[in-house]
């Protein structure tokens, strides 16, 4: 959400309604911005629409109760919240013929090297070849980029200074995690399909990851 610009003349407070009415409305409000938002709404833009004091925690937690049995779902991801279809209909949002541009299709490799780079970043194509033992095509490194999975991080220290790789907050919303500390473990990984003899060493993490095709 674009933070640098005026805020418009609206009444936060509305203390002319009744408090339920009053409550009803934030949340409305709340469910709008999420709504028009492509990507994660942090905690203090969603305040911009409420009354001063207000948890917007709390609203969180009623919209969120309001969506139950609803096809879509509110998600913490990288520091905000925004709306996310459950993942129970992602066969259905796959089979339909106008949104197949939304599915980042990745194979097995390609998984693996995301996971590197998310588990070792700042990382090289350098650093890749030393955990795969090959060689890391310019090509699948431009898949990712494309994707906006990962992004240019800063130079390593090294003769000639290659660039480095770093995931994208794009990544954080495409997997589902609210930060990096949220990556699974490499159990997970080989219980989900995804970690095999060419994955890399990973860290320990609390949540299970996505399958290779991920919709967005």
């Amino acid at each position: 959400m674009a933070r640098d610009h005026a805020e418009p003349d609206l009444d936060r407070e509305l203390e002319e309604l009744p408090t339920e009415l009053r409550w009803r409305e934030w949340m409305r409000r709340v469910e709008a911005v999420l709504f028009a938002s492509a990507s994660p709404v942090p905690r203090e833009d969603l305040a911009r629409v409420v009354g001063q004091g207000t948890s917007v925690e709390l609203l969180i937690e009623d919209l969120a109760s309001d969506l139950g049995g609803r096809a879509f779902e509110i998600a913490e991801v990288s520091g905000g919240w925004m709306f996310r279809t459950r993942a129970v209909y992602a066969p259905a949002i796959r089979a339909a013929a106008d949104v197949g541009e939304q599915v980042l299709d990745l194979n097995e490799f390609d998984v693996a090297v995301l996971a590197a780079i998310a588990y070792h970043q700042p990382i090289t194509r350098y650093g890749l070849k030393d955990i795969f033992g090959r060689e890391i095509s310019r090509d699948l490194i431009g898949r990712l980029h494309a994707r906006g999975l990962i992004g240019t991080g800063p130079r390593a220290p090294r003769r000639g200074a290659p660039y480095t790789f770093v995931t994208t907050e794009q990544f954080l919303v495409a997997f589902g995690l609210e930060s990096l500390a949220d990556l699974p473990d490499r159990e997970q990984l080989e219980d989900a399909g995804v970690a095999g003899d060419q994955s890399p060493p990973l860290v320990p993490g609390d949540k299970e990851t996505k399958s290779q095709t991920v919709t967005l």
